[in-house]
Order: C-alpha cells, then structure tokens, then sequence
C-alpha cells in the first residue's frame, strides 16, 4: 500500500521511515499565506489554530491527490500536514528571520509553554478504493483519553473551510477526526511546557544554530531544543510534524486500512 506525502519536510518522512513505512515524497505548492488570508477574508476573522492548520494539510493533501506523479495518477493514499504553535492565544508559524525566532522564544518562555496545533489530512486515492467511501469505516470509541472516533460530516456544511470547518473546536491536548467523501481530517494538538531557567545565552546560542527558523514555533523536539522542554501533554510526534496514532486511526477507522498495510516489506 503506498502513502504519498504531501510534503518535502525531512522530519515527517524520518518520522514515517522509523514506524517502517517509507512514504512517497512530493512537494504540494500551496502558497499557505494566500490560502490563510482568503480563508479568513471569506470568514471575516482570523482563523483559529485548529482551523488553520487543518485547512492547509487538506490544501496540500488535496493539491498531490489530484497530481500526476513521473506521469501517473496517484495510487494509494495521500498525507498532508501541518502544525502551528500558539502562545497566549497567539499563532505562531516558522519565524524565518533570527530576530523573529529569539523574540518568539522569550515570549514562549515568559507564557511557560504554549499548544502545538497538528493538522492532518487523508485522501483515498486507491485505483481499487470502493464506491462508497463509508463502507469501511468502523468508528470505536476506544477507552477515555486515545484517539476519538471519525465522525461522518458533509463537506458542505464546512462554510469557507470545508472540511476544516468541522474542526474548529478542539481543547489544548485533545484530538478530533471528520470524514468526508475520500477524505479524513483530523486536528491532534500537545500541551508543552518549557524549562523555567532558560537563559538569553541559551536562547541566542539555540537561534544561531538556525535550527529553529523553518519550523513551526521556532524549536524542534527530535533536535537540540528538546533539553528546554521539560513536559509534553499530547503525543509526541504530533510536535515533530504528524501525529502518529491519529494518522493510524484515520487510516484504520476511516479507510479499514490496517497500519501494517503500509509498511515497506
């Protein structure tokens, strides 16, 4: 079973590569400013985190699905992803700039923390998928604190979101999963709290290793930033790029695929 990834960020693939599944990589070309900016103009607001990063995983999912790759149409099933950390109820993206990341990670500091929102999206691109989407979706409640169930919803009612309209109310920590058509979105998110002596030295010496200017909130955890990091409530990999037993629940709840289905033999 092959997995495409809409995406060419190194720690998504590891991710992947390490649970054994050896993903496909391409590059979605979504513009993400302009796609944030015409959804919040058509909502007349800004969007709130889960919201957002749940709109652009199912822009850049949806961008590959209907893509030729080496002049084939896709076969298999398509990811897209992405994250936002936000800090007192601000949103915080990849900073880019060295003075914006050293400014992100006092106020990260000042606050204690913040809440990493992951977006994820699911396209069932199979030549062989079947003629009704909702014929192998199982559901299951599972026991009180893992993956919630996929809930059926119509796209249409999703406003300017679509889909990613269904998704916007979802508590610091906690997850939600939708079904639609081919498609499943999912929000997972992670509560972080960061070390309380981080010096400025710390903070200048982290930013100069450029480390965290591509990455969204300005640190990584699988990189030289997990030392200021002191708890994470949520799953780990939802920080490093894609929740892991999200992504397995989308697949297995939504699609009857099984995770093993997916791993390089």
């Amino acid at each position: 079973m092959r997995l495409y990834l809409a995406s060419t960020s190194p720690a998504r693939r590891a991710l992947l590569a390490q649970t054994g599944i050896e993903p496909v990589l391409v590059a979605p070309g979504v513009d993400e400013d302009a796609a944030v900016a015409a959804a919040a103009a058509a909502l007349g607001r800004n969007l709130t985190g889960p919201e957002l990063v749940a709109m652009l995983a199912v822009a850049k999912a949806g961008a590959v699905a209907d893509a030729r790759i080496a002049g084939s149409p896709v076969d298999g099933f398509v990811f897209g992803g992405d994250s936002a950390f936000e800090v007192d109820g601000v949103l915080h993206g990849k900073p880019h700039e060295p003075a914006v990341a050293r400014e992100r990670w006092r106020q990260m500091l000042a606050a204690g923390g913040g809440t990493l929102w992951s977006g994820h999206c699911v396209v069932d691109r199979r030549a062989d998928r079947p003629a009704d989407p909702a014929a192998d979706r199982t559901g299951g409640t599972g026991r009180a604190g893992t993956v919630p169930p996929v809930r059926q919803v119509d796209p249409s009612d999703g406003g300017p979101l679509g889909p990613a309209g269904h998704l916007g109310a979802v508590a610091p920590g906690g997850s939600t999963l939708v079904a639609a058509g081919d498609r499943v979105v999912a929000v997972d998110s992670a509560v972080l709290t960061f070390a309380d002596d981080v010096s400025v030295d710390e903070i200048d010496a982290y930013v100069a290793t450029g480390e965290p200017l591509e990455v969204a909130g300005a640190f990584t955890i699988d990189g030289r930033a997990a030392a200021y990091i002191t708890r994470i409530d949520g799953a780990p990999s939802a920080v490093v790029g894609l929740s892991l037993p999200v992504l397995r629940s989308m697949l297995l709840r939504g699609f009857g695929i099984a995770w093993h289905d997916l791993w390089s033999m």
